[in-house]
């Protein structure tokens, strides 16, 4: 649905409430009335359109997260003219999917797939590859066959990758976290405005129609006062199974923790040998990819991390850490990497920011006023940089906070004055607050990763990106659903049925999209549509947010190891400003915008 032009004052989110709908209907409607395809729900739903004329991408870094970009392209407003890798496994993925097992498959599914070639030779007619070998991500920037750039490298590449993408005039869309400190951050802002050039970073929940619902219930008041929100991402992480200690190409296979290491060429024997006895036609075809796979990802032993930026390190247990290693397992290493905030907390703080915004008035991202903070390595050996455990606990203002801060919630059913829906009749109070508690653990991932919003008349559970739950009270042994009375939405605490209202909608649909496609959808309708109002949902402003949250608790962390100082830190509402210098974690905006505009 397109809010018309007269109408833009009001917001896309007021539009449904002066229609006289809610959102859930809005997806019951057009879900019912057959108007839509699995496909086109986020584009009627978020408010933009099919475009006659794909444009032209090219897709820096086909990593994991580069192919799962990749793999959610829509074709009708997509076209990858190029790509850009220094791995031979990478491009090789990028092609044909990743068939280490059926979830990654599914999660990368690869460009033939996508775009229903049948071979990489037919590929390669539509797809220039740039690598070692050519200029790589460089000259996949000056092509000009090249409009537009997804950027999935490694987060310390971030800035310096977009910022060269901005000067050549290509709109960019940047994987989280938007970059490795607050002033690259800032500077990337500044110059995508600088350049009037669209500046998205893949912050997906701000385009997933799941969460974008359960603010809706937020927005009623069906929870009452939120007063806390619980988040976690917790993980089965364990040395010699570690997802970010991939297994070095060249020979090294992990077996688990103090086990024998077999060579590369002994598995491909082993495969072939079972692939030859192979008689399911299926089985044999699975061997098969899976054989191609590892022989590039063997390849990688050949590619010279050194030249591309990438260091050898004496490790602290006196092991000699290779530039290689360091591209490989880049995640592990400070000067790479932000770690877990930056990789899996940013995502969690994200959504929390998300529901607590939704409280407000002003239409204003909300930021937090404080973090307390915990961390540290506590199962892995000394082999890396990065935490294992991280736990944090933020305050943010609540309704009511302060004088002539009024964030009390956006409630369409003003003639029903329910002081828990957050109208009038509060005093300010510097104490209402909202507590964030988040914890990002390895070693065991019970709970596995969601997000659990408590109010005074309801509990909301999300999970996995994948459902939402909805509890009265504080009674979460049954689910209740949503329905309508003369005082507006209501939670039916006589019916448990399977899932929430909310939820229920879109799984009428099929499988949940976790947004993806629809970013990728929006970001390309809007380089199409090019209008002052018309901005990806996660612009530079949320994004640098978002960063800033996440380094700004890595500061914190760090802090608590300074002896007597504790992991406490508050925060500076400057650092969210694009325009200003301050920032959390010593970074300079003028330095970095030397090296990353003046120099790149």
């Amino acid at each position: 649905m397109n809010v018309p032009p007269e109408d833009k004052e009001v917001g896309r989110d007021n539009y449904f409430e002066a229609l006289g709908v809610n959102r859930r209907d809005f997806m019951r409607n057009v879900i019912a009335a057959g108007a839509v395809s699995g496909v086109g729900l986020g584009a009627m739903y978020f408010g933009y359109e099919k475009i006659s004329n794909p444009v032209r991408v090219g897709v820096i870094g086909t990593g994991d997260q580069g192919c799962v970009l990749m793999s959610s392209i829509n074709p009708e407003y997509l076209q990858v003219t190029a790509i850009a890798d220094i791995r031979p496994l990478n491009i090789h993925r990028a092609f044909h999917g990743d068939w280490a097992s059926d979830g990654a498959l599914a999660a990368r599914r690869g460009l033939l797939s996508v775009y229903g070639w049948k071979t990489e030779d037919e590929a390669r007619k539509h797809v220039k590859v740039y690598d070692a070998s050519n200029g790589g991500y460089e000259a996949l920037i000056a092509d000009p066959n090249v409009e537009a750039v997804i950027i999935a490298l490694p987060l310390h590449l971030h800035a310096i990758s977009t910022c060269q993408a901005l000067k050549a005039g290509k709109d960019v869309l940047v994987e989280k976290l938007m970059a490795h400190n607050v002033a690259q951050c800032k500077v990337m802002g500044q110059l995508a405005h600088e350049k009037n050039l669209l500046l998205a970073t893949g912050h997906q929940r701000h385009y997933s129609i799941l969460y974008d619902n359960a603010v809706n219930l937020l927005e009623w008041g069906l929870l009452g006062k939120v007063h806390h929100i619980r988040a976690q991402w917790h993980r089965g992480n364990l040395p010699g199974r570690d997802s970010w200690k991939q297994p070095m190409p060249g020979g090294e296979l992990m077996l688990g923790e103090n086990r024998a290491r077999n060579i590369i060429q002994e598995q491909l024997d082993r495969f072939k040998r079972e692939h030859s006895r192979e008689r399911d036609p299926y089985r044999a075809e699975n061997l098969a990819r899976r054989i191609a796979q590892w022989e590039a990802w063997n390849r990688d032993a050949g590619v010279d991390a050194a030249a591309f930026g990438y260091q050898d390190m004496k490790l602290p247990d006196g092991r000699v850490r290779t530039a290689l290693e360091e591209l490989v397992r880049w995640r592990l290493w400070d000067r790479t990497s932000g770690g877990l905030m930056a990789e899996l907390g940013s995502h969690q703080l994200d959504a929390a920011g998300i529901f607590i915004s939704a409280l407000r008035r002003d239409g204003k991202k909300a930021h937090p006023l404080t973090v307390h903070t915990v961390g540290g390595r506590h199962v892995f050996p000394n082999d890396r940089e990065a935490d294992d455990h991280v736990y944090a606990m933020y305050e943010f203002a609540g309704p009511h906070y302060e004088p002539g801060f009024d964030v009390g919630f956006r409630d369409p059913f003003l003639n029903y004055p329910d002081p828990d829906r957050g109208l009038l009749g509060y005093e300010d109070d510097p104490n209402k607050r909202i507590v964030v508690t988040y914890s990002s653990i390895n070693g065991n991932g019970f709970g596995g990763y969601g997000e659990i919003v408590l109010g005074t008349k309801g509990t909301m559970i999300l999970e996995r990106e994948a459902e939402v739950m909805l509890y009265a009270g504080s009674d979460t042994t049954s689910r209740v659903a949503v329905r309508e009375d003369a005082g507006g939405p209501t939670m039916d605490t006589q019916e448990s049925g399977p899932a929430a209202a909310a939820a229920k909608a879109a799984e009428s649909m099929g499988p949940i999209s976790r947004g993806y496609t629809e970013q990728l959808e929006h970001w390309a309708w809007c380089i199409r549509n090019r209008e002052p109002d018309n901005q990806p949902r996660c612009d530079p402003e949320v994004a640098l947010g978002d960063a800033v949250i996440a380094l700004a608790t890595n500061v914190a962390m760090k802090k608590s190891w300074d002896g007597d100082a504790p992991g406490y830190l508050k925060f500076d509402e400057n650092w969210y400003d694009l325009n200003h210098d301050a920032t959390p974690d010593g970074s300079s905006v003028q330095s970095e915008y030397d090296s990353l505009v003046r120099e790149a």
